[in-house]
Parts: C-alpha cells; sequence; structure tokens
C-alpha cells in the first residue's frame, strides 16, 4: 500500500464528499480509490468512511484522522516547496473559478499573456456567477467580489471595479432620460440583478457626496448571471446597474447610455480567495500577483 497515496485520497473523498467526485479531481480510477482507502482502514484497523448508495459521510474516528493528516500533508508540501529556488519556473495545474462577465471581459483577453509568460502552468477555468465549494470542488482559488463572509477562506483584493448605470438609447427615448435616482421608482422599469445566494433582487445604490439612495423600482426581468444581465439592457428590457468593464464596448459604441454621472456607488471590491488551509503554491502566487496587476487597470 501506498499510505501517502491512500492518506490523500482518503482526504479528497472527504473534502468533496463523493467517491466519484474525488476519482474525478485525482485523475485516478474510482476503484484503485476504493481499493487505497480499504487498505488504509485495514492497516489502521478502524472505519473511517461510511458509505451508502446515495452519500459518504465520515465516522468520528476518520474526522480525526483526517485533521492530523492535514497538518501533515501541509507540512510535506511545505517541504517541497522549500527546495524549489526562488528562480525555477513555476509550473502544474491551476483551478479557477469566476463570474462570467470578469472571465469574459477581464480574464480571458488577458489569459494569453499570463500563459506566455508562465508556459509551464495550465489553466482550468470554471465560469458562474453561483458560488463554489473551493475544497469539496477542488478549486485553487476563486476571483469574487464583495465583503468575504467565510472565515474558512483567505482572500488577497486585487483591485476594484466601478459601476455603471445605463440604459439603451431606444429605452431612453420611450420612458424619458432621468435626472435624479429617485426618478426610476415609477415611471421606469428595471432589469435587475439577482443575488445568486437568495435568488432576490439587488437594488440600484447611488452615492453623491454623502447622500445615499437605495432604488429598487418596478422590475421588468430579473437576471442571476452578469453577461445575461448585460443582454437584459442591451434587448431594452430596462435600466440597468453593471460594472463598467463589462458594459464597456457597448457604452464605446453608443448600443447603452449611462445615466446619472454624478451619482455613483462606492466602487466594488474584487478578492482571490482561497482556502486557508491550503498550501499557496508557487503557481498559485504568480496568478494571484499577476491577477493584481490586471484588476488595477481596471476603470
Amino acid at each position: 500500500m501506498d499510505q501517502l497515496q491512500a492518506i490523500r485520497a482518503f482526504a479528497r473523498v472527504v473534502e468533496a464528499g463523493s467517491f466519484t467526485k474525488a476519482a474525478d479531481t485525482l485523475g485516478m480510477p474510482n476503484a484503485s480509490l476504493t481499493k487505497a482507502i480499504q487498505q488504509l482502514e485495514a492497516h489502521l484497523r478502524v472505519k473511517l468512511l461510511l458509505r451508502t448508495t446515495r452519500r459518504v459521510s465520515v465516522t468520528p474516528e476518520g474526522a480525526q484522522y483526517y485533521e492530523k493528516t492535514q497538518r501533515l500533508l501541509k507540512e510535506l508540501d511545505d517541504v517541497d516547496a522549500s527546495f524549489s529556488t526562488a528562480q525555477s519556473r513555476p509550473r502544474g495545474h491551476l483551478r479557477i473559478d469566476t463570474g462570467s462577465s470578469t472571465a469574459s471581459m477581464v480574464l480571458l483577453p488577458a489569459l494569453p499573456g499570463f500563459l506566455a509568460r508562465y508556459p509551464d502552468i495550465r489553466v482550468d477555468l470554471g465560469v458562474s456567477d453561483k458560488h463554489v465549494n473551493l475544497i469539496g470542488d477542488n478549486i485553487d482559488c476563486v476571483i469574487r467580489g464583495g465583503a468575504l463572509t467565510d472565515l474558512s477562506l483567505v482572500g488577497r483584493q486585487i483591485g476594484r471595479a466601478s459601476w455603471v448605470t445605463c440604459a439603451t438609447p431606444a429605452y431612453l427615448r420611450e420612458y424619458g432620460m432621468p435626472k435624479h435616482p429617485s426618478e426610476l421608482e415609477e415611471g421606469h422599469v428595471i432589469a435587475h440583478y439577482l443575488s445568486t445566494r437568495t435568488g432576490r433582487s439587488l437594488p440600484l445604490n447611488f452615492a453623491k457626496g454623502r447622500e445615499k439612495l437605495e432604488i429598487h423600482g418596478t422590475r421588468a426581468v430579473g437576471v442571476n448571471e452578469s453577461t445575461a444581465h448585460v443582454a437584459a439592457g442591451l434587448a431594452g428590457l430596462g435600466v440597468i446597474q453593471t460594472f463598467k468593464y463589462a458594459a464597456a464596448p457597448h457604452l464605446t459604441s453608443g448600443a447603452l447610455v449611462p445615466i446619472f454621472d454624478k451619482w455613483q456607488p462606492e466602487p466594488y471590491p474584487f478578492y482571490v480567495v482561497f482556502p486557508s488551509n491550503r498550501y499557496v503554491s508557487n503557481r498559485l502566487r504568480v496568478f494571484i500577483d499577476w491577477a493584481a496587476e490586471l484588476f488595477a487597470a481596471l476603470d
């Protein structure tokens, strides 16, 4: 039995909550993973996992074993990393997740430059506005906006994004150009962005000096994905408030017209987020530094 491999396999099952998902992320057959854990349990003479047709649960002994072996695995990763010189080229596989407009408008256009700089790094980019399970899905990091609330995660702020409130010329001809955000409460319609956590419409926020406003208005349509949200605005379904970088091409072309230039919410902070118990590899470190350079240039 390869005990180290068996320990890593056991840890992935605990984190993923599934033998199949753990086998996929480790790149090994399900049968091999099962055999490795069975051998580990026989070696320890204790049951670590309880497996049914629907779910996998960890025994009390398994939870204790996971906690202790996690510290050992992290120390081993630290030892391995200490033998890598600072000049060594970062290499390996990075799994990253981010929202759709961030992926299409910010990351993907710049990614060729990152891969040219670090040709030995391979990137898998998950694209979704929904929040993912970093540990369970074996993701190295996510790029997300807003306040950090999960204490099991570590975040580094990499930049801030400005907002824009806008609508199509056709919409403004039909409903008129509002002069004050309060006018959106009546006589206008809003294409709202829906929270991926709660499904509720997020209000439009405005600030001018010390004055702040929160506008709900009449909802024409709600969209829970950022690229589709911009598409809703382009379709003339209502006023939208989105990141300026997401709407920039359409503002330049005139397909969308900015309104309330003097009323803008505070710029939105963006973070690279990763699990607090995960070793920050050289490849992840250079990606975070590169992402910080990239987001620093956002308007």
